[in-house]
C-alpha cells in the first residue's frame, strides 16, 4: 500500500529520512466467508449468494487468530464475500481484539445498518473501509444491482455516526476513471478523511475483465490529478489519508511529479520511496481465504502454498520451498523484460506479479499494467534538466 499523504507531509516538511522497517509478520486479508449479496464484475474471489461448503468453523478460526498471534502478525483485514453474512462475525472479532490486533473489516456497504454500525464499534474495529466504484449509475452498474449505491452511502453513514473510522475504497477501471475526481469530492463531503485508490487487479472474476483495466494514459492522468489534489491538502495543512495499492509504480510517479515541481528534494524524497520498499506480495501482506488456505495475497487463489488446517501459519509462511514464495522473497526478484532493466525496481519491487501472470503465465514476466513511459524506465527523472 503506497501511503500517499504521509510522502506529501515528506514533501512539504522534509526532516531526516526514517530508515525501513519490516513487520515482524504479515498484515493477513482474511477472506472468512465467501457469500455476498452482490455479483460485482471485478470481484476477485468470484463470490455469489450461495453458501460455500467446507468453510472454517468458529472454533477453527478463534484457532487461525492463535497461529497468527503467534507469527507476529500485527494487524487482520476480515473480508469476504460479504463478511457481515458471517453470523460469527462479531464472535470472531471479540477474540482478535483480545489477542490485540489492528481490526479492520472491508464491506460493500449495503448491509451496514444502524445495528451492525453499534456492534462493530462495541467489538473494538479501527477501521471500516467501502468500496464505489463511481457515482450512482456506475457504481450500481459495476456491482449488478440497482440501489447498491444507496445503501453503501447510507452505510458508511451509519457507519461514521456510529463513531467507526471510515474509508472509501475505488478500483480505477477505464469504465470510472472519469469519475475519480467526484468519488473523492462524495468522500470528502461526507467528513471521510480515508481514500483507498485501487487499480485493477487480473483476478477472479475481474481476469475476464482485463479490456476495463485503465489504459495507461488514462490510469496516469488520474494519478497525476490525485497527487496534485493531495498537495494541494497538504499544503493547506490537511493531507488526509489518501493511500493507493495494486500498483507500485505510483511510487514511481511520484518522483517525477516531485521533478517537475521540487527538483531539489528529488534525493531523500527517493530514499523514502526506496525505503517504503514497493510491492509486499508474499513479504508484508497474505490472504487466508474462506477454507482456510494461505496465499501470497488476495490476488493469488490459484497458488496456494499452505493450509492452516493442516499447518501452523508462521510455519507456512517462512517456507521458500514454493518458488513463487521463493521469487516473492528474493532481493531483486527474478524479474523479466521491461521490469528486469528498470531504473525504479528498487522502488516498485517488481509492481504487480499477478497481473504479469495473468496475461503471460509467467509470474516474473513485465507487469502489463506498468503505465510508466519507457524513457521514464530508463532514465532518472530531473536527468532531462541537468543535461
Amino acid at each position: 500500500m503506497f501511503r500517499l499523504s504521509r510522502f506529501m507531509e515528506a514533501l512539504r516538511d522534509g526532516g531526516p529520512v526514517a530508515p525501513r522497517r519490516r513487520a515482524a509478520g504479515p498484515v493477513v486479508i482474511w477472506n472468512l466467508v465467501r457469500r455476498c449479496n452482490l455479483n460485482c464484475k471485478h470481484c476477485y474471489s468470484t463470490s455469489a449468494d450461495t453458501d460455500f461448503k467446507g468453510e472454517l468453523s468458529t472454533e477453527e478460526a478463534r484457532a487461525v487468530l492463535h497461529q497468527l498471534k503467534a507469527a507476529g502478525v500485527p494487524a487482520l483485514i476480515l473480508s469476504g464475500g460479504e463478511p457481515l453474512l458471517r453470523p460469527d462475525l462479531y464472535d470472531i472479532a471479540a477474540q482478535a481484539k483480545l489477542l490485540g490486533f489492528h481490526l479492520s473489516l472491508s464491506t460493500n456497504g449495503t448491509l451496514l445498518d444502524d445495528h451492525h454500525a453499534t456492534r462493530l464499534m462495541a467489538s473494538g474495529f479501527d477501521y471500516v473501509g467501502i468500496s464505489f466504484d463511481g457515482l450512482r449509475d456506475t457504481h450500481d452498474r459495476f456491482r449488478r444491482s440497482v440501489g447498491a449505491f444507496d445503501q453503501a452511502l447510507d452505510g458508511l453513514r451509519a457507519a461514521r455516526a456510529a463513531g467507526l473510522r471510515v474509508g472509501v475504497r475505488m478500483t480505477l477501471t477505464e469504465a470510472n476513471a472519469d469519475e475519480l475526481p467526484d468519488v473523492v469530492a462524495l468522500t470528502e463531503g461526507e467528513g471521510i478523511d480515508k481514500f483507498y485508490l485501487s487499480h485493477f487487479n487480473y483476478a477472479g472474476r475481474g481476469s475476464s475483465h482485463r479490456a476495463d483495466d485503465a489504459h495507461h494514459a488514462h490510469t496516469r492522468v488520474a494519478v497525476d490529478w490525485l497527487f496534485d489534489h493531495v498537495w494541494e491538502r497538504t499544503l493547506r495543512g490537511d493531507a488526509g489519508d489518501f493511500v493507493t495499492g495494486n500498483n507500485d509504480a505510483d511510487g514511481v510517479a511520484l518522483l517525477y511529479w516531485i521533478a517537475r515541481r521540487q527538483p531539489g528534494r528529488l534525493a531523500d524524497m527517493r530514499q523514502r520511496l526506496v525505503n517504503w520498499g514497493g510491492n509486499a506480495t508474499g513479504v508484508g501482506v497474505a490472504n487466508i481465504d474462506n477454507l482456510g488456505r494461505v496465499h501470497p495475497d488476495t490476488m493469488w487463489w490459484h497458488v496456494t502454498i499452505g493450509d492452516v488446517r493442516e499447518r501452523a501459519f508462521a510455519d507456512i509462511w517462512s517456507d521458500r520451498d514454493h518458488p513463487l514464495m521463493h521469487g516473492l522473497n528474493a532481493t531483486p526478484r527474478p524479474l523479466e523484460g521491461r521490469c528486469a532493466v528498470c531504473l525504479h525496481r528498487d522502488i516498485c519491487n517488481g509492481n504487480t506479479r499477478v497481473r504479469a501472470y495473468a496475461v503471460s503465465g509467467n509470474p516474473w514476466a513485465e507487469d502489463p499494467g506498468c503505465y510508466l513511459l519507457d524513457a521514464e524506465t530508463a532514465e532518472a527523472p530531473g536527468a532531462e534538466v541537468a543535461g
